[in-house]
């Protein structure tokens, strides 16, 4: 079977601009120069050559499609991930192609034109996770069929990545490795890779520490590394930001706000925002807002600081436990998006994301505590003046509601610490009694 996209080339390069060039084949994450992460170069020439209304066509006949790989969001566009890839190694569990979901009471709240909300855990393993793995794990599969002597892919995760993982790697016949923080993921978080069939390794550390171990370990070459600081995993995470102006239309909105734990998401969502920029898809970049945690805010600490430097930080406990992270990998991708599309930095207290997720859930969502960060930033944002009244907003969800129920129901219980529930709505408790209930309900239009 031919490749997916014959005509089209991509290899790794230095980002930090250095001259080093690697095959996609190769085992490598880091220039060996300079120790610069490394980015999936498209020869943007070939690109460039199919018109932007053809590109716009091609995806949109794919959209429709039941099948995959065309059913894929992400191998619908399959030329901008891995052109080379044969499509019988190809790994797709029918990620992407999830919905956007409009919020207009909220919009109308805060005075904006628009407020969708783009709700990436409507996905197989429940989060955006699975746009960039199944990138990764189709391009290890590719590596094994050639003879490459991968025994295993591993990754540290604060839940959701190992989630995904240990999926693809599932359905592929390929070991999966995970290393998660003891005690710090959600049980929904945490029975994804066992019920997969993962090695799980539950260390007594946080995130970060995690991090520290996994690449240690797979400096041996027979392990391969599939955190976001792999280049792969941006590939499929960058078709977000494709999927998003195609959903509107191919007009991009004026503010994109996106959670941000280890950065590769929106360093991958501004990739696929310049992409299409520069291929003529879109015309104008939207802006981007990074939303954290204030528990865990390395970023808007050097936000702050004109980016001057990223000052690691022991991560305190937070609710938004997948953006629990003191020292992101995507740190310098990060800042050079936002630098790029006049982006800015917000933060939210545990009340603040608590409350903005259930405000949204009051639309008919059901939203991750990232999100929750994401949407209180955006409250906080509009109040300061930096999202003027009237903008066209899109807010990444990352992740779907139900890996958290424990913070769901601690929210509308009221027993959350350092929350105060302002829309909990816990059941009322009535003996089975037709006058009680008829009483319970007199109050409804």
């Amino acid at each position: 079977m031919s490749a997916a996209g014959a005509a089209f080339r991509a290899e790794y390069a230095c980002s930090e601009g250095c001259d080093f060039r690697a095959s996609l084949l190769d085992v490598v994450y880091r220039c060996p120069k300079c120790e610069g992460l490394l980015e999936v170069r498209h020869d943007v020439t070939a690109l460039k050559a199919v018109p932007a209304r053809e590109w716009k066509q091609r995806f949109e006949s794919r959209f429709g499609s039941a099948r995959l790989p065309d059913a894929s969001g992400v191998w619908g566009k399959r030329e901008w991930a891995l052109p080379e890839l044969p499509v019988e190694d190809i790994v797709s569990l029918g990620e992407g192609r999830v919905p956007l979901k409009p919020l207009p009471r909220m919009a109308s709240e805060l005075g904006l034109a628009a407020l969708d909300l783009k709700e990436c855990g409507v996905s197989p393993t429940g989060s955006f996770k699975d746009w960039g793995m199944t990138v990764l794990v189709s391009a290890v599969k590719h590596m094994r069929a050639r003879g490459v002597p991968l025994r295993a892919v591993a990754c540290a995760s604060t839940g959701d990545t190992s989630a995904a993982l240990s999926a693809y790697c599932a359905a592929a016949g390929i070991p999966a490795v995970v290393f998660l923080p003891r005690d710090k993921v959600s049980l929904a978080q945490l029975v994804q890779p066992i019920s997969n069939g993962a090695r799980v390794l539950s260390l007594d550390t946080d995130f970060d520490g995690c991090m520290r171990l996994v690449q240690a370990v797979t400096a041996d070459k027979g392990l391969y590394l599939a955190n976001s600081m792999n280049s792969l995993r941006i590939e499929g995470q960058k078709m977000v930001a494709v999927e998003l102006c195609q959903d509107l239309g191919w007009e991009p909105p004026d503010w994109v706000v996106i959670p941000g734990g280890n950065l590769g998401n929106a360093s991958a969502l501004g990739k696929g925002f310049e992409l299409m920029r520069e291929l003529g898809l879109i015309s104008r970049r939207p802006r981007i807002a990074v939303a954290q945690a204030q528990r865990a805010n390395p970023l808007a600490q050097a936000f702050r600081g004109g980016f001057r430097e990223l000052v690691p930080m022991q991560a305190g406990s937070t609710l938004a436990s997948a953006i629990q992270i003191g020292n992101p990998v995507s740190f310098k991708r990060a800042v050079r998006i936002l630098k790029a599309f006049d982006g800015v930095v917000e933060e939210a207290t545990e009340s603040e994301l608590s409350n903005a997720a259930a405000r949204a859930d009051r639309e008919g969502t059901f939203t991750c505590p990232q999100t929750g960060v994401a949407l209180a930033a955006l409250e906080k944002l509009v109040a300061q003046g930096v999202i003027a009244k009237g903008s066209r907003v899109a807010v990444i969800s990352t992740a779907h509601g139900l890996k958290f129920a424990d913070f769901k129901v601690g929210y509308h219980r009221g027993a959350l610490a350092d929350v105060t529930s302002r829309y909990a709505n816990p059941p009322v408790q009535l003996p089975a009694n037709l006058d009680a209930v008829r009483g319970a309900l007199a109050d409804l239009g």
